[in-house]
């Protein structure tokens, strides 16, 4: 007892130390877990490229228009040659030669027919179709026997190999639709027409 009081200081500093040793070991292996489970900051969102304004910016091309020059003839106020714009069509060209005479046999004019280009337009006088007929010369036939199919009319086309009124009528709607036809392959983008019945019509058929 005597021994302890007399070093009860030393002792009581000795504990000091021990607490302050296991105090200071605490800290430093908690440290590293703390560390471990704060989260990190989020990355700060990349800027969105501005590719589609970029895009948006740009002008766009503008398509172009295909033109046509166009000979009108015969029964019009002003005939001549004209451009014309793809899709216009006869009743258009007329307007711009500024429209039928007096005399012109309106009747015979496909005014629903589309225009292009090295196209000519005869507007007949009134009475003219009765004097080619006298003359025994039809539209549609060339002067071989073979029948033009950009100016024959159905009846001219049902006397060719493989094509009946329906068919007669198909070409005549396609023609007035897309001009005039530019080859005979162009036969075959009518229904009903295939590689076979284009044979046997090549004889017998003529185009530009």
């Amino acid at each position: 007892m005597y021994w302890l009081k007399r070093n009860k200081f030393l002792l009581l500093g000795m504990v000091a130390v021990i607490v302050f040793v296991i105090f200071l070991s605490k800290e430093d292996t908690s440290d590293p877990l703390s560390a471990s489970l704060i989260s990190p900051e989020p990355d700060e969102p990349a800027e969105t490229p501005l590719v589609e304004e970029a895009v948006e910016d740009q002008p766009q091309p503008q398509p172009q228009t295909q033109t046509a020059l166009v000979d009108v003839k015969g029964e019009v106020t002003d005939p001549g040659v004209y451009e014309m714009e793809e899709g216009d069509r006869v009743q258009d060209m007329v307007e711009r030669a500024g429209g039928f005479t007096g005399d012109a046999d309106v009747a015979q004019v496909n005014l629903a027919q589309a225009v292009q280009d090295e196209m000519v337009i005869v507007v007949p006088t009134a009475g003219q179709e009765e004097e080619t007929t006298d003359n025994n010369a039809e539209e549609g036939q060339t002067g071989d026997g073979k029948v033009n199919i950009n100016t024959a009319s159905s009846e001219e086309m049902t006397q060719l190999p493989g094509i009946g009124p329906a068919k007669a009528e198909a070409i005549i709607a396609h023609r007035e639709e897309h001009g005039q036809f530019q080859k005979a392959d162009d036969l075959l983008e009518i229904s009903g027409i295939g590689e076979k019945t284009l044979e046997t019509l090549i004889e017998h058929i003529q185009v530009p």
